[in-house]
C-alpha cells in the first residue's frame, strides 16, 4: 500500500508537471519564452494601447494616430552599442526596402525607447541621423510617461534590465502592427526579409 501511494503520488506530480510545461510552451510547440510569445501573439492578436508618444521632432503623437498602416516596430534605446546599433542600420536599409508603401503611407517604422530619462527629441533625432535616415517613413519616439511605456512593453513582451553601467539588457525583435492597431507578429530583428515580405504581401492580396 504505500508503494502504491507513493506512485500515485509521484504519477500526480509527473501530471502537474507536463501540464505546466505544455502550458509554458503553448501544447509543448514552443521551447523558449520568445517562442511562445511569438506563437501566442500570431494566433491571439493583441491590441496596442493607445499610448502617447514623444517623437524626435518633439511633437506628440499617439498609436492611436498611426492606425491604417502597417507598423513595423522596434524597441531601442540611443546609448546602446550592440542590437540597437543594428537595428537602426536595418530600419535605414527597410526604408529602402519599402520606399513605395512608406511615402504611400502604407507602411510606417517606428522605434520606441524604454529610456525615458535619457531618450529626448535631440538623441532620438540624433539615432535617426546617425543611421542615415532618409525622412520618410521613419519614426522615433518614446512614451510620454512610465506608465504607458509599462502598457507598451507588456503587450509587446519587451524586458529591458539596467545593466549597472547606464545601459540596459534587452530582447531584441520586429513586431508588426496591423492597420486595426493589432500587434499580430513578431519576426527575428535582423530578419529584414520576413519583415518585407510579411507586409508587402498583405499590401498586395
Amino acid at each position: 500500500m504505500p508503494i502504491l501511494r507513493t506512485l500515485l503520488a509521484s504519477l500526480l506530480v509527473l501530471t502537474a508537471g507536463l501540464t505546466t510545461f505544455s502550458y509554458a510552451t503553448n501544447g509543448f510547440r514552443a521551447y523558449t519564452s520568445e517562442s511562445a510569445r511569438r506563437i501566442e501573439v500570431r494566433e491571439h492578436p493583441r491590441k496596442v494601447p493607445d499610448v502617447l508618444l514623444v517623437t524626435a521632432d518633439a511633437s506628440r503623437t499617439s498609436f492611436a494616430s498611426l492606425r491604417g498602416r502597417w507598423l513595423l516596430v522596434e524597441f531601442i534605446y540611443t546609448g546602446c552599442a550592440s542590437y540597437c546599433a543594428l537595428q537602426g542600420d536595418d530600419f535605414s536599409r527597410l526604408q529602402d526596402r519599402l520606399k513605395g508603401p512608406l511615402a504611400r503611407r502604407k507602411v510606417e517604422l517606428v522605434s520606441i525607447s524604454f529610456d525615458l530619462k535619457q531618450d529626448g527629441p535631440d538623441r532620438l533625432a540624433g539615432y535617426q541621423k546617425r543611421f542615415g535616415d532618409r525622412g520618410v517613413g521613419w519614426l522615433a519616439a518614446r512614451p510620454l510617461d512610465q506608465k504607458g511605456l509599462a502598457k507598451l512593453m507588456r503587450v509587446f513582451g519587451v524586458t529591458a534590465v539596467p545593466d549597472g553601467a547606464g545601459g540596459f539588457v534587452h530582447n531584441a525583435a520586429i513586431a508588426i502592427v496591423d492597420p486595426q492597431g493589432r500587434l499580430v507578429a513578431i519576426v527575428n530583428w535582423n530578419d529584414l526579409n520576413a519583415a518585407e515580405q510579411y507586409v508587402t504581401h498583405r499590401l498586395t492580396t
